[in-house]
């Protein structure tokens, strides 16, 4: 494995002694090998590349997860911003990912689609759950939403430790899958919520531009990829 700090690499060859080159330094490995026929073998665990090619990475995101050195503005310089702002693009990862889910799980389901599910409350009619009428008022289902909503983040929010109020853990992981070393978990978790946040923005746009759900869009986009796409429907390029 190959690993940059400050200035050195960290040189793991299978077979050979742990070595480390720094800049202007040749090493040579040493074999440890019991047979002389075998060829070390190398692997390079290297560390992504920043958003921005060429670019230096901030040293108060060195050690953030899926950081890519991506603050061109430097808002987060100070302590107390850096962690209000991971705070808050996890939360709004995890809201995305459901958005997205419910979105699409909803209209392939065959109940309805994103854009036309709400419009009950505006038009005076009742409210579904998976086709199954739902026995409240819109008043009611807000009262129940704020209380449960707002009892939920007094308990994250009263937390001290921030890794807490991100990470909670008990009864928000009932599965238990943040145990043990939970890194690998958390960068997907990340990546995914990234996605889900651009995705939903995708599929406002999306609407605003052709008035279709994400399904519609899709279908007409694989039924005709040159004439159904970002740049055909009259408003994505002013051209």
């Amino acid at each position: 494995d190959v690993k940059a700090t400050k200035g050195c690499r960290e040189l793991r060859i299978e077979g050979c002694a742990c070595v480390k080159s720094c800049l202007g330094q040749v090493v040579r490995p040493t074999l440890r090998s019991n047979n002389p026929l075998r060829a070390p073998h190398v692997r390079t665990n290297a560390k992504a590349g920043n958003w921005l090619p060429g670019s230096e990475t901030p040293s108060y995101l060195e050690d953030l997860p899926a950081s890519y050195g991506f603050d061109p503005l430097g808002l987060g310089k100070t302590d107390s911003s850096l962690e209000r702002f991971t705070e808050a693009e996890l939360m709004n990862g995890r809201w995305a990912m459901l958005g997205i889910a419910g979105a699409l799980g909803a209209e392939v389901l065959g109940f309805g689609d994103w854009y036309n599910a709400p419009l009950w409350a505006v038009n005076g009619g009742s409210p579904t759950w998976f086709g199954v009428q739902v026995p409240f008022s819109l008043e009611t289902l807000l009262a129940i939403e704020f209380v449960a909503m707002a009892g939920a983040e007094s308990l994250r929010g009263a937390q001290e430790d921030p890794e807490k109020r991100k990470y909670p853990g008990g009864p928000f992981d009932p599965a238990g899958l943040a145990k043990g070393d939970s890194t690998t978990a958390k960068l997907k978790e990340l990546k995914n919520g990234r996605l889900a946040m651009v995705a939903f923005i995708g599929i406002v746009a999306q609407h605003a531009a052709n008035g279709l759900t994400p399904i519609e869009a899709l279908k007409a986009h694989l039924a005709s990829p040159t004439t159904a796409n970002f740049a055909t429907n009259g408003v994505s390029l002013p051209f």
